[in-house]
C-alpha cells in the first residue's frame, strides 16, 4: 500500500476513551493501480483508506442510528423520532445489494498538482477507488418507515420529493481535523429514490463491515463522492438545508480558478455546491510510470468509471501519439445478463426480504450503471525515452473523459486523460 502523509490531528477527546481506536490519527492511504485493477470486486486488503479522524471500534449490540427531523422541515404527518438498532436494520427491512465503485473526491489530486498547479489535499494518486458489493436497508425504506411520503403513486419516489430538502448523516463517534464530528448530505429526492439505491451498508463484499470501512454501519450513495457516504453512522436527518458540517460546507467543493489561496476561498465557499455525482473518468495501472519497457507491443491495462448514474462505461480509447490517433481498448468485465434482479437492472442492485433468514447476496462479477471497468489494449511503441500512453473513456450517457479539466484549489473531481509518463521504450 501506498501510504499518504495525514495532517494534524490531537487524537481522541476525554470523553471518548471507552473507544478504541485502529490509529491515532486518520489513516489515508492507496493501493499501487496495478495491484488495485487484479479483480474486479476489491477485496478489502486493496480498499483505500480515507479519514477525517481516528477509526472508532464500536459495540454493534450498543449502537444505534436516531433518525429525526429538522424543525424547519413543513411536515403535516406525524414524523416521530426513530431509534433504530442494527439488529432492527438487519431484520425489519428488506436487505438490498449494489455493486458500485467508490471514490475519493479526490482521487488523482496529484495528477492535478504535477501537471497543473498546487493543490491543497492528501496527494492521492489513482488509487483512491474500489468496487465492492455492498448490503443493507434501503435509506428510501428507513424514511418511508420513519414518515417520509414518496407520493403514493408507485413511482421511483425520487421525482415526489422536494428538491429543496435533504438527508444529512452524522457520525459523533470521534472528532474529525476540522470538526467536532464528520457530516454529510444528499438531496431527499436522491435518498427517496429507487433508481439511486442509496443503502445503509451492514456488509461489505459478503461480509460485516470492518471497523476501517464504517462498522457497524455506513452509508453507500453509489456515483456519488465518498465523501457523501459516511461512515460510522449515527444519525439521519431530514431537514431544509444541507448538512452544516465542515466536510460539506467548507470542503469537497470546486472552488473557481481564480481562487489561488485560502483566504480567497473563505467568501467564495458559500456560495458554491457541494461535490456529489462523480465525473467520467480512467486511469492506467501498467506500465507505471518511469518504468523501462522493449519496443515493439506492449500491453496497457487500467479501469475507467462513469458519471454519476450514467454508467456503464461503453468505451475506452488509449493512445501513444498524444491524443492525436486512438485505439479501442477491450473492456473486460461483462454487461449484466439480461434476466439481472429487478431493483438493480443494469446498476447490479438485489433485493432479499426482511427477516434473520434473509439469504446473504454476493457482490455481482458485472459491470454496471455504478461500477467501473477494467480495460486493457496493446500498443506499438518505438524506442525512445519520455513517452506517454493516454486513456479516455466514455459511459452510456455519452460522457467523454476530457483532455484536462480546470484546476481548482482542492483538487477535487479531476478526470483529465488517464496517462502514465516517462516511459523510456529500448
Amino acid at each position: 500500500m501506498t501510504y499518504s502523509a495525514p495532517g494534524p490531528y490531537s487524537g481522541p477527546p476525554a470523553g471518548s476513551l471507552t473507544l478504541e481506536h485502529s490509529v491515532d490519527a486518520p489513516l489515508n492511504r492507496e493501493p499501487a493501480v496495478s495491484d488495485l485493477i487484479a479483480n474486479f470486486i476489491t477485496p478489502a486488503s486493496l480498499s483505500y483508506d480515507r479519514n477525517h479522524s481516528a477509526i472508532p471500534h464500536l459495540d454493534r449490540a450498543q449502537h444505534r442510528v436516531v433518525v429525526d427531523f429538522d424543525l424547519d422541515f413543513d411536515r403535516d404527518l406525524d414524523l416521530d423520532l426513530d431509534l433504530l438498532s442494527i439488529e432492527q436494520l438487519a431484520t425489519d427491512f428488506a436487505q438490498h445489494a449494489v455493486t458500485c465503485a467508490l471514490q475519493c473526491a479526490g482521487n488523482r489530486r496529484h495528477t492535478m498538482r504535477s501537471r497543473l498547479r498546487q493543490v491543497h489535499g492528501v496527494d492521492w494518486g489513482d488509487g483512491a477507488v474500489m468496487n465492492c458489493g455492498w448490503r443493507g436497508p434501503r435509506l428510501r425504506d428507513v424514511l418511508l418507515r420513519a414518515g417520509v411520503g414518496d407520493g403514493g403513486d408507485g413511482g421511483d419516489g425520487g421525482e415526489q420529493c422536494d428538491s429543496g430538502h435533504h438527508v444529512a448523516f452524522a457520525c459523533r463517534a470521534t472528532p474529525c481535523q476540522d470538526d467536532g464530528w464528520y457530516g454529510a448530505s444528499i438531496e431527499l429526492g436522491r435518498a427517496m429514490s429507487v433508481a439511486a439505491e442509496v443503502i445503509l451498508a451492514l456488509e461489505m463484499n459478503g461480509q460485516p463491515l470492518l471497523p476501517k470501512h464504517g462498522f457497524p454501519v455506513r452509508v453507500i450513495a453509489p456515483g456519488v463522492a465518498g465523501a457523501r457516504s459516511v461512515k460510522w453512522l449515527d444519525r439521519i436527518t431530514v431537514q431544509a438545508r444541507e448538512s452544516d458540517n465542515y466536510y460539506q460546507q467548507h470542503d469537497y467543493k470546486i472552488l473557481p480558478p481564480h481562487v489561488r489561496d485560502w483566504a480567497a476561498a473563505e467568501p467564495v465557499w458559500a456560495t458554491l455546491p457541494a461535490v456529489q455525482d462523480m465525473p467520467v473518468n480512467s486511469a492506467i495501472g501498467c506500465p507505471a510510470e518511469g518504468e523501462t519497457l522493449r519496443g515493439g507491443r506492449v500491453v496497457v491495462r487500467g479501469y475507467a468509471l462513469p458519471q454519476g448514474d450514467q454508467g456503464p462505461v461503453v468505451r475506452v480509447d488509449v493512445s501513444v501519439d498524444e491524443g492525436r490517433s486512438w485505439i479501442e481498448a477491450e473492456i473486460w468485465d461483462p454487461l449484466p445478463p439480461d434476466d439481472a434482479a429487478p431493483g438493480g437492472g443494469a446498476g447490479g442492485g438485489h433485493e432479499s426480504g426482511a427477516g434473520a433468514g434473509a439469504a446473504v447476496t454476493t457482490a455481482a462479477a458485472h459491470r454496471g450503471k455504478w461500477t467501473w471497468v477494467r480495460w486493457s489494449a496493446t500498443v506499438c511503441l518505438s524506442p525512445g525515452s519520455r513517452r506517454r500512453i493516454l486513456s479516455r473513456a466514455r459511459d452510456a450517457a455519452g460522457n467523454v473523459q476530457p483532455a484536462c479539466p480546470v484546476w481548482n484549489l482542492r483538487g477535487v473531481n479531476y478526470n483529465g486523460y488517464g496517462e502514465v509518463r516517462d516511459l523510456t521504450v529500448e
